[in-house]
């Protein structure tokens, strides 16, 4: 070939390449326009205005002024008769805890609820295991329904048929988890390989059998990873169930926002926000030592 052929078929596939490139940067450009198109029709459907959002910041501001605690120094572990002191912020630490340890517990017992369920219902819902095409549909959209209704709406439902207090609300973040986690543990069980479970088949295992025995030690590291995020969420939406009488420290939260005890929303958020890291820390640990990781 020519230096004048080869010149000629560069300058071809560069220009070709150009041509690619400027296409590409097009339809960029493109899809981010119409991604703010997009968002801006959100923003006029919600009625999210600059002005509205300008008049608001303020006095979100102004408000978490008012809920900060007026600590001083000099007095800050004296007693709680005194004003400005620790003790006086966190006067009623012993029944702000116990409703903590209560919120916890629901928590808990409706993660294992929840996750409970959800493995059932996941291994039908996988694609992969060959389960029928009515039972894969059924578990699919139970699944869909239970985790479409908020917890809220199932605590209001559940308050009105068990009446105040833990029981509706355990049970309402229970109905709201298998459907959350039934869908995460299904995605699971479609990435795991099916090697061990064609090896398990061909030897005469029943589908129950290779679901137990070829699958579910492959995913379980990722069940038990989502099953404790679950559970640091759970804590967070047992708070809020309380505002609807699920019981828990929401129901205590509720009362002191309603009254505008500004100090004291302040002391029970951050008992949230404690409970809440203490459990991100100790899920951590857990799950490095479940699936032996270092630490």
């Amino acid at each position: 070939m020519s230096a004048s052929s080869t010149a000629t078929a560069l300058a071809g596939a560069e220009a070709t390449w150009r041509a690619a490139r400027r296409a590409r940067l097009g339809r960029t450009l493109l899809g981010l326009a119409l991604l703010l198109a997009c968002l801006l029709v959100a923003a006029w459907v919600s009625e999210v205005r600059p002005a509205t959002l300008a008049a608001g910041l303020p006095r979100v501001g102004e408000y978490f002024g008012k809920i900060l605690p007026t600590l001083r120094w000099p007095v800050l572990f004296a007693g709680s008769e005194t004003e400005g002191s620790l003790a006086a912020w966190f006067y009623r630490l012993d029944s702000w805890a116990w409703l903590l340890f209560e919120t916890a517990n629901m928590a808990a017992l409706a993660t294992l609820m929840g996750a409970g369920a959800a493995l059932l219902l996941a291994f039908p819902a996988a694609r992969n295991l060959g389960a029928g095409m009515l039972a894969r549909q059924l578990a699919r959209r139970g699944l869909e329904a239970m985790r479409t209704v908020p917890e809220i709406v199932f605590a209001l439902i559940l308050v009105w048929a068990f009446g105040v207090g833990p029981l509706a609300g355990i049970l309402a973040i229970a109905l709201h988890t298998a459907g959350t986690l039934g869908k995460l543990f299904a995605e699971a069980i479609e990435n795991a390989g099916t090697g061990a479970w064609d090896g398990v088949r061909a030897a005469g295992g029943s589908w129950a059998q290779a679901c137990r025995f070829a699958v579910l030690p492959q995913v379980a590291p990722n069940l038990l990873s989502y099953a404790l995020l679950r559970f640091e969420i759970n804590l967070r939406a047992a708070s809020v169930i309380g505002f609807v009488g699920g019981g828990g420290i929401g129901e205590e939260l509720y009362t002191v926002i309603a009254q505008n005890y500004y100090e004291e929303i302040s002391a029970i958020v951050l008992l949230i926000l404690l409970c809440v890291a203490a459990i991100d820390l100790l899920s951590e640990r857990l799950r490095h030592r479940l699936i032996g990781a270092p630490r």
